[in-house]
């Protein structure tokens, strides 16, 4: 089932959290916190929105790091009912996209809790002072298999480390529902 994000909550503060990633490593917001912003971004594996986004994704976010943005994706998902979201799942998964920045799992799923999170993927855009200002949509092709016809997550971005602020127009992200615990 399809779901989309609310609308942007502009000035509302990050919080931090602490999770493992991929790599071993265990991570907290400030860790991944670029100079210019932060990228926070709830994916998982199996998710046909991500699957089909993947690629575009990885390419704006090593895009957005020449921008001084820090990047990070979360994992949400409760393995226990979908296996292929499982924390070894993962880390083929960024080994085959060759995901650049962290890649966490959020076994509890508080932090997809505390930060709202409502399908995969879903984008939070985060300026220097960590105040939210986009929850949008990556960009306009969805999974249609077409090109993009504009980069919505990366121009917002890129205004967000330029300027601070978000742009007002904001179109929803789409996906799957995070599968939550029962």
């Amino acid at each position: 089932m399809a779901v989309s994000t609310p609308v942007c909550d502009f000035g509302w503060t990050a919080p931090d959290f602490s999770a493992l990633g991929v790599d071993g490593r265990t991570y907290a917001l400030t860790d991944v916190k670029g100079p210019k912003g932060t990228l926070v971004m709830f994916i998982c594996n199996h998710c046909p929105y991500v699957t089909a986004s993947i690629a575009r994704i990885v390419g704006d976010a090593k895009a957005l790091a020449a921008h001084g943005i820090g990047v990070i994706a979360i994992n949400s998902n409760d393995s226990a009912r979908y296996p292929e979201d499982s924390y070894d799942n993962m880390k083929s998964f960024a080994a085959r996209h060759g995901i650049p920045f962290p890649y966490v799992f959020d076994e509890t799923q508080d932090i997809a809790h505390a930060y709202g999170a409502a399908c995969t993927p879903d984008f939070f855009g985060f300026n220097a002072a960590g105040e939210l200002q986009y929850r949008g949509e990556l960009d306009d092709a969805r999974m249609s298999g077409r090109a993009p016809a504009n980069r919505a997550l990366f121009d917002a971005m890129v205004q967000i480390a330029e300027t601070g602020r978000g742009p007002r127009e904001q179109v929803p992200s789409m996906g799957c529902s995070i599968k939550w615990r029962e």
